[in-house]
């Protein structure tokens, strides 16, 4: 365990990448509610390089579809209760790098 690790392995933080990159995915991300939900939605084991599929809601009932990719995770190696979220946009190096399948 790391010296900055938390006693239970919970995760302080974990930086996510997200793409496509909107104003209106970018609102929704960073509503304390967007944070509750992937910690129920993504509890357990978190590790840099992990992909999720999931969504944000434009509004009136409709969703867009969005690809958060772990870019960091801090003290800890899983999502719980406590772990905050930090979100990153995505740039056109890698969305392209993406698409190319050179992620890396």
């Amino acid at each position: 365990m790391t010296a900055d690790a938390t006693a239970d392995g919970v995760a302080q933080r974990v930086v996510v990448r997200y793409a496509p990159v909107t104003g209106r995915i970018t609102e929704e991300l960073e509503t304390p509610r967007y944070g509750a939900y992937l910690r129920r939605a993504e509890a357990g084991p978190v590790a840099t390089g992990d992909e999720w599929g999931h969504f944000v809601s434009r509004g009136c009932g409709a969703t867009a579809d969005v690809t958060l990719t772990v870019e960091a995770v801090e003290g800890g190696d899983r999502v719980g209760e406590t772990t905050e979220f930090e979100f990153a946009p995505a740039t056109e190096a890698d969305e392209d790098a993406s698409a190319t399948g050179d992620g890396g």
